[in-house]
């Protein structure tokens, strides 16, 4: 007998039983992450994240759990659809609450249909895909959106009626480099002297960086990752504090296996530095801050430091996070991402699918003109 049901949040699932559902998948949807979000109450309370997330058991055996929040807003989502919410509204209709399966505040892909290894993922994708659309009707919940999902997923997911969108990120892929001189090596002249210039003004300017992993990040450096943190979330007009300090405590003393810190500093100390994670053959970017301006040392601290790491791990990937034209002239190509969503009223979900088949176009134009315009030159075909 299988039972779907609800819970009121990650820490009502033992960790070993969440985990063995993500297995080498992407470490913002492991227990500890998940978990450590709802403790430190940055989701939950009046957050406008209600963590439901949705599981099933058959003979008391998970085999099948979905990261889902009940939402009272669109932030920290980065699929965007405040147009469709302003729509919605115009037309009478309320947008809110909503579903939505995701990790918080993560522009991260990962599978968003966790299912054990002995299951049909499609049958299972199928089957809570139909539970989601349960909930909208009976709940009055205006739809569910599946954002930063796996391929695989897509193609289950539109059998039940949810719509596709594609969106561009940009990524670093290690091609089997030895070293960073011979990633620079791909670039055309004119971007690989602009990086060498880059790393010659931080340098110059007296800051020099380091690498700290796992257990070699130290406890006192914590706090001065938060104001890092802070600096950018608190500098800039877009920006939303959506992590506390005791999520950072939390991470650290959980998580500390997946941090890779990278930190600058000069004779007075630390001032700047990125919040990586690493899991499998992949880093992922996430948080960046400076406690003063320094000419490129976004770009030295975020960018070439991870790749340099990256080269010397044997890491195949780097995914720096959403967002960052830039990226792509730094080496950074333009990857697909994929958002399945499900509208419960007919007249929007009509208007969406329409938008969203024009968006898919221009999409693909935009994604071959970043293939035909990448920073990097061609491998030379083996004859």
């Amino acid at each position: 007998m299988v039972e779907i049901e609800c819970l009121s949040g990650v820490r009502d699932v033992p960790a070993a039983e969440w985990n063995a559902l993500v297995a080498d998948d992407s470490p913002f949807l492991e227990w500890e992450w998940l978990a450590s979000l709802e403790d430190a109450g940055c989701v939950g309370g009046n957050s406008g994240w209600t963590p439901r997330p949705l599981v099933a058991r058959e003979r008391g055996r998970l085999v099948a759990a979905v990261p889902l929040y009940v939402k009272q807003h669109s932030e920290g989502e980065f699929v965007f659809d405040w147009g469709w919410a302003d729509a919605a509204e115009r037309a009478g209709i309320s947008y809110y609450p909503k579903l939505l399966v995701g990790v918080p505040f993560t522009p991260v892909a990962g599978r968003r249909f966790l299912v054990a290894p002995s299951e049909s993922r499609a049958e299972w994708i199928g089957r809570l895909a139909a539970a989601l659309r349960e909930l909208c009707a009976e709940s009055g919940l205006s739809g569910a959106h599946v954002n930063f999902c796996r391929e695989d997923e897509i193609e289950p997911l539109q059998a039940a009626g949810f719509a596709l969108r594609v969106g561009v990120q940009y990524q670093w892929r290690n091609e089997s480099h030895p070293d960073f001189e011979s990633w620079l090596a791909r670039f055309r002249s004119k971007r690989r002297n602009q990086i060498r210039r880059e790393r010659r003004e931080v340098a110059a300017a007296g800051v020099c960086s380091e690498v700290l992993a796992g257990d070699a990040i130290p406890d006192a450096l914590l706090g001065t990752m938060f104001k890092f943190y802070l600096s950018t979330v608190r500098g800039r007009a877009w920006g939303r504090q959506y992590l506390n300090k005791k999520l950072f405590e939390l991470v650290q003393a959980r998580w500390r296996h997946r941090l890779v810190w990278i930190v600058a500093s000069d004779s007075s100390g630390p001032i700047a530095g990125t919040f990586n994670v690493a899991k499998g053959d992949v880093l992922y970017g996430r948080y960046w801050g400076a406690l003063r301006e320094v000419r490129n040392l976004h770009f030295e601290v975020c960018y070439y430091q991870a790749v340099e790491y990256c080269i010397g791990q044997g890491l195949t990937r780097f995914e720096p996070g959403a967002g960052g034209e830039f990226k792509q002239l730094r080496g950074f190509d333009g990857q697909p991402t994929y958002s399945l969503h499900w509208l419960e009223e007919p007249r929007l979900r009509a208007a969406v699918s329409r938008f969203l088949a024009e968006e898919r176009e221009k999409m693909a134009a935009g994604l071959e003109w970043l293939r035909e315009h990448s920073a990097l030159k061609p491998e030379p075909e083996l004859e």
